[in-house]
């Protein structure tokens, strides 16, 4: 198996507030990220590991628009978010800001701890590979919004572009 990843289990609808209290909203993404997820996960912010990823149910990152709930799990190093379908607003952000989102019908198959490896091999197949050999289908991911998590967003992408001759 590739590069295995922790298995961080939530369910539906995690809305934005969940992920980046509002309460903490002036303290920038660095007094947000420790109170990511507490009012489901209390012990989440301070015991995940980077590298890990979430799988949740449907409407994952309802709510505002606000960037900081994809900050937060970019800051606590969240390597993709594995669900059966995202807010649109959400799914962009996440994009923008470096985050994998993989649309997976069957996201909530996956358990709590278990290991997985995230097959972006076989492109536009996209599939979750679990230690027992199932492999679970992703909806296809374009290839720029792909190089755009690659880069760690689209700033970050930019920035290669202006500094790589052309």
């Amino acid at each position: 198996m590739n590069t295995a990843h922790k298995v961080w289990k939530l369910g539906a609808d995690i809305d934005t507030d969940q992920l980046a209290p509002g309460a903490y909203m002036k303290l920038g993404i660095e007094g947000i990220a420790p109170h990511c997820l507490e009012g489901v996960r209390p012990e989440f912010a301070a015991q995940v590991q980077p590298g890990d990823v979430i799988a949740a149910g449907p409407n994952f990152g309802i709510g505002s628009s606000r960037e900081q709930a994809v900050g937060a799990l970019v800051k606590l190093g969240v390597k993709a978010v594995i669900a059966p379908s995202f807010s649109g607003l959400y799914f962009r952000n996440a994009f923008n800001l470096g985050l994998l989102l993989l649309t997976c019908a069957e996201a909530e198959q996956l358990q709590e701890g278990e290991q997985v490896a995230l097959d972006l091999q076989h492109l536009p197949d996209i599939r979750v590979l679990r230690a027992n050999g199932s492999r679970l289908p992703c909806e296809p991911i374009p290839g720029f919004l792909l190089d755009m998590v690659e880069a760690g967003g689209l700033l970050n992408q930019l920035r290669q572009r202006l500094q790589t001759p052309a």
